[in-house]
């Protein structure tokens, strides 16, 4: 289906908030540690124009915060201090997810992924919260008080999974309790949130049921998009917090476009919802926030992606840029972050990836070669503040400080109805990529200054697409130099067009969009 795209340039504009670059994850806090990570980091913070990270593992026993020597607790600072220093260095800031449980602390013995993560209560909560009082007074004194309070405090990630919390929510409710009333008792500006719970599920359904099960619903009912989508434990946590008098900062969770919220071993089949169901998704949960007793709470959703697999070859193609794109543009204005599951393939819940491209969760793969997620979010920073036009595929904006006009279109193929299918094979992904036929957008760009200059950059199959480049080199799993050098460029090899306003000040143009591709339309 063609588009038109007709609005001035000196138009009124209102406000864009970029929610897209508040915050991206990443796997867990050791991996910060390592070279390519940080690089990695570095490149996606300067090009998409990220503020915020968070991940896993902050108090896990490799980052070693704490021991037990003859009956006394023993903090240990160096490992978080080396990786905040760096992260502050890049110029970005955590939302500090408090997790997991130090051995220390734990009351049982229960882990998750390769690395053994302790998913248990404390042992002791009077102990947790010396532990909480400990690192923060110690960021405090290391980083100084005004920083510390541009930071957020998250406390735990997913509970609502016994996989990452094997006490009952009742359990969880009070780890939120001391953890917010230590953070407030030290400085009452200091951010607190949660309960960072997983993806959303059909209205009444419950998390136990194994995939590919359709819980009270069949999956005619899901497929038909006649289901009511509900986000898991936040009503009762909102309650818990107004009846105990607990502040909350913001609110989190996770919304997968999925009915599947972890697949730990990278073979679970999970049904893909509509492809508006991030919109809906984050729709819902800010009635939630706005009819609380919390209105002014902020929104964080600290996990996103087209699914929460990481060996879902989906993640590493074209469509999976295109999807990025609509769903940023279209939820806009309604929380404040949708934090992108993971800006690296740094990453290790299942181990390292067995392929350099292997599915994995990262806009950037492990050799640091960037993939055309990488360039959706590289788009997404490139839009003004102010917001134009608006129309079906795509976005126009000005930038407040200089009158710079920056664009966005994207061809999501109206044939597909779902959000991204996950992909289990690399044949897989191939096959969404061909779904789709090539459209025409038309450009009418008005009150220009004459001559103006435009560039045209356009991710496609054939443009800022690594896959393919590595397909054609005979998928080497273990590239030389050469080649991972060949791979970068060709991923950094986007289309580029250069074009120009008329002497009446007037921009028209027709531009063909190939399925799933993104184009940046900016002067320069």
């Amino acid at each position: 289906m063609d588009s038109q795209f007709s609005f001035s340039a000196q138009a009124r504009g209102s406000a864009l908030f970029h929610y897209w670059e508040t915050c991206v994850g990443a796997g867990r806090a050791n991996e910060g540690l390592r070279a390519n990570w940080l690089e990695q980091l570095q490149l996606a913070t300067q090009e998409c124009g990220f503020r915020y990270i968070r991940f896993h593992g902050l108090f896990h026993d490799d980052m070693f915060v704490l021991s037990k020597r003859e009956n006394h607790y023993h903090y240990n600072w160096q490992y978080i201090d080396e990786l905040f220093d760096r992260l502050l260095k890049i110029g970005i800031r955590p939302i500090v997810e408090f997790a997991f449980m130090p051995t220390a602390l734990a009351s049982g013995e229960q882990t998750i992924f390769w690395w053994k993560g302790n998913v248990t209560p404390p042992a002791d909560y009077n102990q947790w919260a010396q532990l909480i009082q400990q690192v923060t007074e110690h960021w405090i004194t290391r980083y100084g008080l005004d920083e510390v309070r541009n930071w957020y405090f998250e406390v735990w990630n997913e509970p609502n999974l016994s996989v990452f919390w094997s006490g009952t929510q009742a359990e969880y409710f009070e780890l939120y309790r001391v953890t917010a009333t230590i953070l407030k008792g030290i400085d009452a500006r200091l951010r607190v949130g949660g309960p960072a719970t997983s993806n959303y599920l059909p209205k009444g359904d419950t998390i136990s049921r194994p995939a590919g099960k359709y819980g009270k619903y069949t999956e005619l009912e899901l497929r038909n998009d006649t289901v009511e989508w509900e986000a898991v434990w936040i009503k009762d946590f909102l309650t818990f917090c107004e009846e105990h008098e607990l502040p909350v900062d913001f609110v989190s969770t996770h919304p997968y476009p999925t009915d599947l919220a972890i697949d730990l071993a990278g073979e679970a089949q999970a049904f893909t919802r509509n492809n508006s169901a991030t919109v809906r998704d984050l729709t819902h949960i800010n009635k939630i926030v706005r009819e609380s007793a919390y209105p002014t709470a902020e929104i964080h959703l600290t996990e996103w992606n087209s699914s929460p697999s990481p060996r879902d070859f989906a993640h590493d193609y074209l469509p999976a840029a295109a999807f990025v794109a609509r769903a940023n543009i279209e939820a806009s204005g309604l929380v404040t972050s949708l934090s992108y599951w993971t800006f690296t393939d740094v990453f290790e819940e299942n181990g390292g990836g067995h392929s350099i491209f292997h599915g994995g969760f990262g806009m950037i793969n492990f050799q640091g070669i960037v993939k055309p997620t990488f360039h959706a979010y590289r788009f997404l920073h490139l839009l003004g503040d102010e917001e134009l036009y608006r129309g079906e595929g795509g976005i126009f904006t000005r930038h407040s400080q200089n009158n710079a006009i920056s664009g966005l279109l994207y061809h999501y193929p109206t044939e597909l109805t779902t959000a991204i299918p996950t992909a289990e094979t690399p044949a897989d992904a191939e096959r969404i990529l061909r779904i789709g036929c090539t459209r025409t957008v038309h450009l009418e760009l008005t009150d220009l200054m004459p001559g103006t200059p435009f560039l045209i950059e356009i991710v496609d199959e054939h443009h800022g697409f690594a896959y393919h480049i590595w397909q054609e080199l005979g998928c080497p799993e273990h590239p030389t130099r050469e080649q991972i050098a060949e791979l970068k460029a060709g991923a950094w090899n986007t289309k580029k067009i250069y074009v120009s306003a008329d002497e009446q000040g007037n921009l028209s143009l027709d531009l063909s969009l190939e399925p799933w591709s993104l184009a940046s339309i900016r002067t320069y």
